[in-house]
């Protein structure tokens, strides 16, 4: 698969610290294209501004970086259709979305909707998060149907799944591509 296009939309999916971002990475670094990561992480406290440095360091420094913890459909926008681009990742921007009390539902058919627009081919990292007990608060559970909802339909959209669980990568649809299982 080196040098070749990648599908219009992947999405790599998996559990906290499963290795989601370290395949979504490599599946990028496949091609031979100009990498644009957007970054939706804010870094509120110490330790996720730790979190974000280790994320650059290992990714290296060949990577256009934008940070859109919100407006993620603008970052979209602006990558060149020679580029691919990396999407760290979907459960943050729509906790940022939830936190900042936006309509989840409109905020996730832009997405789908810039996804669909944008003229570079997109990885998109996210998190599975309904594999827990049910929460006990009204906003988690909330923030878990959102996230449930926006998976089904980025997996919908999709060309590509990848599940990431202990680092390993299965394809729930599309193939695997050569130099990634």
């Amino acid at each position: 698969m080196t040098g070749s296009i990648l599908p219009k939309l992947s999405l790599v999916i998996g559990g906290a610290r499963s290795g989601k971002s370290s395949v979504a990475e490599r599946l990028v670094r496949l091609t031979a294209r100009p990498r644009r990561y957007i970054a939706t992480a804010e870094a509120w406290d110490d330790e996720m501004r730790d979190r974000i440095a280790r994320h650059r360091a290992d990714r290296g420094g060949d990577w256009i970086t934008a940070e859109a913890p919100l407006d993620l459909c603008g970052a979209l926008a602006a990558a060149g259709a020679e580029e691919v681009v990396l999407v760290d990742c979907a459960t943050l921007w729509l906790t940022n979305h939830l936190l900042a009390e936006h309509d989840l539902e409109a905020e996730a058919a832009a997405l789908l909707a810039a996804l669909a627009a944008c003229a570079a081919p997109v990885v998109v990292v996210s998190n599975e998060v309904g594999w827990s007990i049910v929460p006990e608060n009204a906003l988690a559970r909330a923030f878990r149907d959102a996230q449930g909802r926006l998976n089904q339909r980025l997996a919908g959209s999709a060309e590509l799944v990848v599940a990431v669980m202990a680092g390993l990568p299965l394809a729930l649809k599309g193939g695997l591509p050569q130099g990634l299982a």
